[in-house]
C-alpha cells in the first residue's frame, strides 16, 4: 500500500492513494491554513470509521440482514500534551433496516472490533482505548 502527500501551499496538502484517489487536507487558519479540507488527524479518525463500517456492513450483508442505512459516529479524545495522540475513541453504529436481528448487529460490531478492522486493532495495540456501541432502527 502506498500514498503520496504533496504540499499545495501554506498548511495545505494533497494526499493521493495508491489506487489514484485524492484528498485535500488543510490546517486551521491559526496554523496558516485556509480550512479547505480535513486535518490529518481527522483523516485518521475517518479512516478508522470507514474501515470498521466496511467490516460491519460486509458481515451484515453476509448474514442476510436487510440493512437500508448504516452510520458510524466517532468521537475521540486526544492527549493535552504534544504529541496530541488519540487516547480514547468511541464508535457508535446506527443501523437501520427491516427486521434486523440484534444478535447479528452485535456480532458484526464485535467481529469488526476484535478480528477484522486493522485500523481499530492497530490503534488499540498502540494504547488507544477504543469502545463500541450500536443502536437499531426500523426504516421511517
Amino acid at each position: 500500500m502506498k500514498t503520496t502527500i504533496d504540499w499545495t501551499g501554506n498548511a495545505s496538502f494533497k494526499a493521493t492513494s495508491g489506487s489514484g484517489h485524492g484528498v485535500q487536507m488543510d490546517g486551521p487558519p491559526d496554523h496558516g491554513g485556509n480550512n479547505l479540507g480535513p486535518r490529518p488527524m481527522e483523516m485518521l479518525l475517518m479512516g478508522l470509521g470507514g474501515c470498521s463500517s466496511f467490516d460491519v456492513m460486509s458481515i451484515l450483508q453476509k448474514s442476510r440482514q436487510d440493512v437500508t442505512a448504516c452510520r458510524a459516529e466517532l468521537e475521540a479524545e486526544r492527549a493535552d500534551a504534544v504529541p496530541a495522540v488519540f487516547t480514547k475513541i468511541h464508535l457508535h453504529f446506527i443501523v437501520t433496516g427491516n427486521n434486523l436481528k440484534e444478535n447479528q448487529v452485535k456480532r458484526a460490531v464485535s467481529l469488526s472490533a476484535e478480528k477484522y478492522c486493522s485500523a481499530s486493532i492497530m490503534l488499540e495495540q498502540a494504547g488507544v482505548e477504543i469502545t463500541h456501541s450500536y443502536e437499531i432502527h426500523a426504516p421511517a
